[in-house]
């Protein structure tokens, strides 16, 4: 896979033109299929030594998550020129940096409790922000109303085939870069990097657990149940996971490959960060919650080799950084 050299990202040639999601079942081909589409955008991220696992490093992507790999592909192949998307920050930035490549229009609806410095680097990078009362749920559905009243293409932050396969090429670079691993744990929200990881580790022995904050643990209550179920909002320390149900498209996925689901404490995600802090690792507190998932999965059980993905790094330090260079400060 060619990558965009580092330190900069590529340049996004122009648009296609417009088209419409299949509505199909995604399938591991739609993430080989976005690993071509994305390849020259996005950065392929290292492996690095952890503290008894190997790190997959999403905190150095472009925009500081994995998000950017999702809303590009969604971006191009939809052909969007206007975006409406729901977002709990990174999602938003991600698309805000690609507007602004393209000369698109992005507008990110943030529910309450959205990090303001997240909200304000959105602003900085040219997206229009909205916010509303409540959670995630009442964020997503003030999307799909502004996508249905103004035309624009709605770009959800994980329940969407495209994007889900998007983000699923994390687990292929995984899978391609320590083929031995034996597990891989998966911070979840919204369920579209546990979904498209599932998809990239079909037809491999390799076991995919999803990591939840145990105060909104709303795919292992749906696997359960036998059936997706909402959750009330939540205010855990992980940002970036306050989903409150599993996605149409991303629970299925989940339902038929993940092979198990572990809930951490907001004080396990912050020790796990403050841990990564000492390996070099400055990741913001819902890109530790893999790394939480592995430690309190290793005192039950030896395990082989073992990768926890590290999904975003934007710390309060790095969202200032980037706003500053965008030009307003993050807060501001």
């Amino acid at each position: 896979m060619t990558t965009a050299p580092a330190g900069r990202p590529g340049v996004l040639p122009p648009l296609r033109g417009p088209g419409a999601a299949d509505a199909a079942a995604p399938a591991r081909a739609d993430v080989e299929a976005a690993a071509v589409r994305i390849a020259r955008h996005v950065r392929r991220t290292p492996l690095l030594p952890g503290p008894g696992v190997l790190l997959k490093a999403e905190h150095l992507q472009y925009g500081g998550s994995f998000k950017l790999r999702g809303a590009l592909n969604a971006v191009l192949a939809l052909g969007a020129r206007r975006i409406v998307a729901g977002s709990s920050g990174n999602h938003g930035i991600a698309l805000a940096r690609l507007a602004a490549s393209l000369g698109a229009e992005v507008t990110v609806v943030l529910a309450g409790g959205a990090h303001p410095a997240k909200a304000a680097l959105i602003a900085a990078l040219g997206g229009r922000t909205v916010s509303v009362p409540g959670g995630v749920a009442d964020r997503d559905r003030r999307a799909r109303e502004l996508a249905q009243e103004t035309g624009a293409v709605l770009v959800p932050s994980s329940d969407h085939r495209l994007v889900a396969a998007g983000q699923g090429t994390v687990g292929l670079e995984v899978l391609a870069d320590a083929p031995d691993t034996e597990t891989v744990f998966v911070p979840t929200g919204g369920g579209g990097l546990l979904a498209g990881v599932c998809l990239a580790a079909q037809g491999h022995p390799v076991r995919v657990v999803g990591v939840e904050p145990a105060c909104t643990p709303r795919y292992a209550r749906s696997l359960a149940a036998g059936r997706p179920l909402r959750l009330g909002p939540s205010g855990t320390v992980a940002d970036g996971l306050r989903g409150q149900q599993p996605g149409a498209v991303t629970y299925p996925v989940v339902r038929d490959r993940v092979d198990d689901m572990v809930a951490v404490s907001d004080a396990e995600i912050l020790a796990a960060a403050a841990l990564l802090r000492r390996c070099g690792v400055d990741a913001e507190p819902s890109g530790a919650v893999a790394l939480a998932g592995a430690l309190r999965a290793g005192r039950r059980r030896p395990s082989g080799r073992c990768v926890a993905i590290v999904s975003g790094g934007n710390t309060a330090a790095a969202l200032a950084a980037a706003a500053a260079a965008a030009g307003r400060p993050a807060g501001g």
